[in-house]
């Protein structure tokens, strides 16, 4: 049991233990994070999230259901800083975790993540294929076999990408700030011309009378409070957990601590700030929406396009498109990189095979196991439901939460004497609170998300125990530590 159990000294978590060939370069400054947290953050669901909860969950009152969202991610945002400040390495709540709790929990960790990240870019590849076929679309142009489209086109955004990721650090990284840039000024347009047709009156039955669900669900809530009810301020309470969702992505910044320059203070500004301005879009686009047309008249397919539809401002409808897939676009760029980051460091402790931990010479980038993540990505996006199971990237993402949340409390009374580049305020309440409001999520979810999620860390359970245990670096012979020099002779400085 203790050799499951063991963890990882502070000290080896970020340091080159593994020599040159396992490490990586210096790439990111604080503006690059925080245009990779809004390339992640902000995706396609901008334009259809708050219409669709306005409509059919929380009426007008969706924009308060943002701003306790933005609360609950700001919680957990805050955590992640503290840990990311104290050990700036690529593994992110996997590292975290090792160093914290233990192997065994730092592998379920690792495991989450990759369902996490390698599902969610099989979604968003999939989802991107399908909202380009439709944007092409809406310019007038019938595209023969619109299926065989869609699957050429997912596979073309994956090969590109990976492409970008494996080959050149860098040129990702400058593709990534056009895009946004240019995703930046779609949201814009969206926000400034539908202000001009807000109309106040819209917002005036903030509290809609609470009503029966169309279609009730089956979440792990409803199965101790019974049936939930849309509108009211239980509708926007409930709302809120699909809002957060659209939040979850931030975390991937901190997979970039370790090829960021003095990662202690920078990874938690660039983490913070990103999450904070994508908070303040995502409510000026919910005040937007709901101030243009009444949340009775919102169409849940195409919330934005309908609304904008509805005033007569036709053109804004391509806007919305190009906006869509752009946000898209960054989104897969910024997964398969933090997916990357995450397997290569499990990689290189041992927990998975080491050759995936290998840097290019040429490109010095981990492109072996980015091209394996690449291609498996590839098949989930063609061949599997990944739609069905998009929950399960939602879950992956809350169980991380929660051990970071709690991480910081016991690494607080176990390790205060380490650095920290931030601490979390009024500890250990906030973190109790984050901790508190990443339950309250996860029992949002379906009960079929849980029972899937189960499955698959019974299944990384018996991967671990086959492979990882005894694979693992803290399993080998470890070197006995160099004899103290003779009183009176001093030592070498380094």
């Amino acid at each position: 049991m203790s050799t499951i159990l063991r963890r990882l000294p502070p000290s080896e978590a970020t340091g080159l233990r593994t020599g040159a060939r396992h490490s990586l370069a210096e790439l990111y400054r604080p503006a690059d994070l925080v245009v990779l947290g809004l390339g992640v953050t902000i995706g396609a669901g901008i334009f259809s999230i708050a219409g669709r909860q306005a409509a059919t969950m929380a009426g007008p009152g969706v924009i308060l259901s943002f701003m306790i969202a933005g609360i609950a991610s700001l919680l957990a945002c805050l955590c992640y800083a503290e840990l990311s400040s104290t050990m700036p390495t690529s593994g992110s709540a996997y590292t975290f975790t090792y160093v914290i709790f233990g192997e065994v929990w730092a592998w379920i960790i690792g495991w989450a993540l990759i369902l996490e990240l390698q599902l969610a870019a099989a979604v968003v590849a999939r989802a991107w294929g399908e909202l380009a076929v439709r944007a092409i679309a809406n310019f007038g142009v019938r595209l023969p076999a619109p299926d065989l489209v869609v699957s050429l086109l997912v596979l073309s955004i994956l090969v590109l990408l990976t492409g970008v990721v494996a080959l050149n650090a860098r040129i990702g990284l400058r593709a990534l700030w056009v895009m946004v840039a240019a995703k930046l000024l779609a949201i814009a347009a969206v926000i400034v011309v539908g202000a001009v047709h807000v109309v106040p009156a819209n917002f005036d039955d903030f509290h809609a009378d609470p009503k029966p669900l169309a279609e009730p669900s089956t979440t792990v809530l409803d199965l101790f409070v019974g049936q939930s009810h849309a509108f009211g301020w239980f509708g926007i309470f409930a709302a809120a957990p699909a809002i957060a969702f659209a939040y979850i992505g931030f975390d991937i910044v901190a997979t970039a601590a370790e090829e960021t320059v003095n990662a202690p203070r920078a990874v938690p500004k660039g983490m913070i700030r990103s999450l904070v301005l994508a908070t303040v879009i995502y409510i000026a686009v919910a005040v937007v929406m709901v101030g243009m047309i009444p949340y009775t008249r919102i169409s849940v397919d195409a919330p934005l396009s309908s609304a904008f539809r509805g005033v007569g401002v036709d053109w804004m409808v391509h806007v919305i498109d190009i906006g869509a897939v752009l946000g898209l676009t960054t989104v897969i760029l910024v997964l398969l990189v933090g997916q990357t980051r995450v397997m290569f460091s499990m990689a290189r402790d041992g927990l998975m095979p080491r050759r995936l931990a290998t840097i290019s010479r040429r490109y010095h980038t981990p492109s072996r196991v980015t091209l394996v993540i690449g291609g498996i990505a590839i098949l989930l996006a063609e061949l599997a439901p990944v739609f069905t199971l998009e929950q399960l990237v939602v879950m992956g993402a809350l169980f991380a939460f929660v051990f970071v949340a709690a991480g910081v409390i016991v690494m607080r009374h176990r390790m205060p004497h380490l650095d920290r580049g931030f601490s979390v305020p009024l500890s250990p309440v906030l973190p109790g609170l984050s901790l508190l409001a990443t339950l309250w999520l996860m029992v949002n979810l379906h009960v079929i998300t849980w029972v899937w999620f189960a499955l698959w860390m019974v299944f990384g359970l018996v991967v671990y125990l086959g492979y990882g245990r005894r694979h693992s670096l803290l399993a080998a012979p470890r070197p006995a530590p160099p004899p103290e020099p003779a009183p009176g002779r001093g030592r070498h400085r380094r």
